[in-house]
């Protein structure tokens, strides 16, 4: 896979016009992209529509497409969670709307407490003997969670997950105390979201203002992940010391953030998302950029006490949504 990927979360069929979406999709594939992450539960499958559009021509095997289920896509009880029926219904469902035959990792979007973990990994392996999926992921899982699929995989011979989608960036770091360890003695790779904070770590959100309209944080499916930072103000301060830090690397805000994620060895990409194009190749140029051990040491500075790493803030709901 591309070691930037690009995702659509919020911005395909919510907060962007179609238009604008593809022309980001079309950035993506020139700046050598060939990674596409989304979710059948993104703009309640509007999302996978628009980005099987958009690729639409391309030669698929020169492209990665990813999926993911769990979140409620109907009013049924069966419209969500990781149950036998809901995962091979929701893989056909995102298969029609992105306008393929297979998928090429299929993700577990949560931990389900509901359905026996065995019977979901018997789902995702018959997917895989199928060929309708190649690989198969998970989303926010934790360490404790991960470790349990790897070993009921190998006690059946079914087919192990492959990798793991956490948030993680310079302010969120709950996955490197358990997660990344346990992903590491698996073989486990992290494709990471929200490398930016959700644009935080562009430095466009300013100490004591309003953020700026049509950003992440007026968007009602956005606003919930970026508001526990936007809260401290003192964490927004301290992203703005990190400018001088970005100017001396010769990056920009973004580009610092996205470099910072892919330093750590046990992340296999960084998914990036978009509104305009211009933001797509701003963020591809972060791909093979090396940050020295100093300047990892002062963002830690910078930073300080702002950074969190409890490993239980990864978490799925109790309950099925």
């Amino acid at each position: 896979m591309s070691e930037i990927s690009y995702g659509n979360w919020i911005t395909h069929g919510s907060q962007v016009e179609e238009e604008a979406a593809v022309a980001c999709v079309r950035a993506a594939l020139d700046e050598g992209i060939t990674t596409f992450d989304t979710a059948d539960v993104y703009a309640q499958g509007r999302a996978e529509e628009v980005l099987g559009r958009a690729l639409r021509g391309e030669r698929r095997d020169g492209l990665e497409i990813f999926s993911k289920v769990y979140w409620p896509v109907g009013p049924g009880r069966n419209d969500r969670g990781l149950s036998r029926k809901h995962i091979i219904r929701g893989v056909e469902e995102s298969l029609r709307r992105l306008g393929t035959d297979y998928l090429d990792l299929y993700q577990a979007h949560r931990f389900d407490y509901a359905t026996p973990l065995e019977e979901t990994l018997r789902a995702f392996d018959d997917l895989v003997r199928q060929g309708k999926v190649l690989y198969v992921g998970v989303s926010e899982w934790r360490a404790e969670e991960i470790e349990q699929a790897v070993r009921i995989a190998d006690e059946l011979g079914l087919d192990r997950i492959v990798s793991s989608q956490p948030q993680y960036n310079m302010l969120w770091r709950v996955i490197e105390p358990e997660v990344v360890p346990a992903s590491e003695r698996a073989g486990i790779g992290q494709i990471v979201w929200s490398p930016i904070a959700q644009g935080l770590l562009t430095g466009k959100y300013l100490p004591g203002q309003a953020p700026p309209a049509g950003s992440r944080a007026t968007d009602q499916s956005g606003r919930d992940t970026i508001s526990r930072f936007l809260e401290d103000e003192e964490t927004v301060r301290r992203v703005q010391d990190l400018r001088p830090l970005a100017k001396e690397a010769g990056l920009t805000m973004a580009q610092l953030a996205v470099a910072w994620v892919l330093q750590n060895e046990n992340v296999s990409s960084a998914i990036i998302g978009a509104s305009r194009p211009e933001q797509v190749r701003d963020n591809a140029k972060a791909a093979g950029v090396k940050l020295d051990a100093d300047l990892l040491r002062r963002i830690d500075e910078v930073l300080g006490d702002s950074v969190r790493r409890d490993p239980a803030l990864t978490a799925s709901p109790a309950r099925r949504p």
